[in-house]
C-alpha cells in the first residue's frame, strides 16, 4: 500500500515540475508584453474611475435640475448635463459600475458552467460526450440576440436578470474549448498513470485536467467580459436594458443619439470613449494572455 502511494506521488511529480516553470514563464511573458501591460493599466484606471471616482466626486447621478438643462462642461459640471439637467460625470461613473459588475459576473458564471460541462463531456467521452455535444450544437443554432431581446422584453429588466440571461446564453464557447483541451490532455502519460493507480474521475478532473485547461479558460473568460459589456450596451441602446433612471453606457449612448445634430458633443463622446477604452483594455489583456500561454508563440 505504501509502495502504491509512493508510485502515485512519483507519477504526479514530473507533471507538477513540468507545469510550474511553464506557468511562471507564462506570467513573466504576460507582464513583459506591451499590450498586456497597457491593458492592465487601462482596466485598472477605468475601474478606479467608476468605483473610486464617486467617493471623491460627490455628486448625485439622479438629481434633475431644470435650470441647467443640456449645459456644456463647466467648473460646476465637468462633463456637462443631460436633457434632464443631471450631472453627466456622475452618471458616467455610475453607469460604468453596472457595465463592469454585470460583465465580470457573466464571465465568471459562464466560466464555471462551461468548465464543468466541458470537463465532464471530454473526460467521460463515448455516448455521453456525443449527446452533450449535440445539445451544445442545438443551443448554438439559437440566435442569442433574439433570445436576449425576448427575455428582456418579457421580464422586468434588472442587473441580476441581465446577468442570468447573459450567463445562460454565453457558456457554450467555453465548453467547446475546454472539451477539446480535455480530449488532448486525458491521453497524456501522467493522466493515464493516475488512472492506472486507481484515481477517480473526480480526482483526475480537479488535479490533472482543470489546472491544465485554466490557461485557455482565462483567455476565453477575459473575452467573455468584453462580449458581456457589449451585449449590455446593445440591449440598453435598443431600449431594453436596465430601467430608468439607472444609468449605463449603452443607455447614455442611445439617449445622446437624439442630440447628435444639436452640437451636444459632451453627451456622445464620454460614454463612447469609456466603452471603447474598456473593451480595448480587455482585448489587450486577452491578446497578451493568449501569446503568453501559447508555447508555440
Amino acid at each position: 500500500m505504501v509502495s502504491q502511494s509512493t508510485d502515485i506521488h512519483m507519477a504526479e511529480e514530473p507533471a507538477a515540475i513540468a507545469e510550474k516553470p511553464m506557468g511562471s514563464r507564462a506570467w513573466r511573458a504576460f507582464w513583459h508584453h506591451p499590450l498586456g501591460l497597457a491593458g492592465v493599466i487601462g482596466l485598472v484606471l477605468i475601474i478606479l474611475f467608476c468605483f473610486v471616482g464617486p467617493l471623491i466626486y460627490h455628486a448625485s447621478a439622479y438629481t434633475t435640475n431644470i435650470t441647467a438643462l443640456m449645459q456644456p462642461p463647466s467648473a460646476r459640471f465637468p462633463l456637462g448635463t443631460d436633457d434632464l439637467g443631471r450631472n453627466y460625470l456622475a452618471r458616467l461613473m455610475l453607469g460604468g459600475q453596472v457595465s463592469l459588475i454585470v460583465g465580470f459576473s457573466v464571465a465568471i458564471a459562464s466560466m464555471v458552467i462551461g468548465v464543468a460541462y466541458g470537463l465532464v463531456s471530454g473526460l467521460v467521452g463515448g455516448v455521453v460526450d456525443a449527446i452533450m455535444m449535440r445539445i451544445i450544437d442545438v443551443l448554438l443554432t439559437i440566435p442569442t440576440l433574439f433570445v436576449l431581446l425576448f427575455l428582456d422584453a418579457v421580464f422586468q429588466p434588472n442587473a441580476l436578470l441581465l446577468t442570468g440571461i447573459l450567463a445562460i446564453t454565453s457558456w457554450f464557447g467555453v465548453t467547446r474549448l475546454v472539451r477539446s483541451e480535455v480530449l488532448s490532455i486525458k491521453e497524456r502519460d501522467y493522466v493515464e498513470a493516475s488512472r492506472a493507480f486507481g484515481a477517480s474521475n473526480w480526482h483526475i478532473m480537479l488535479r490533472e485536467l482543470l489546472p491544465n485547461v485554466m490557461g485557455t479558460v482565462m483567455v476565453a473568460t477575459i473575452f467573455q467580459v468584453a462580449g458581456s459589456i457589449i451585449a449590455i450596451a446593445t440591449l440598453s441602446f435598443l431600449g431594453l436594458g436596465l430601467p430608468a433612471p439607472q444609468p449605463n453606457w449603452g443607455e447614455m449612448l442611445s439617449t445622446s443619439m437624439n442630440y447628435m445634430f444639436q452640437n451636444a458633443w459632451w453627451l456622445i463622446y464620454p460614454p463612447g470613449i469609456a466603452l471603447l477604452w474598456t473593451l480595448l483594455s480587455i482585448n489587450f489583456i486577452s491578446e497578451a494572455l493568449q501569446n503568453a500561454i501559447d508555447s508555440r508563440l
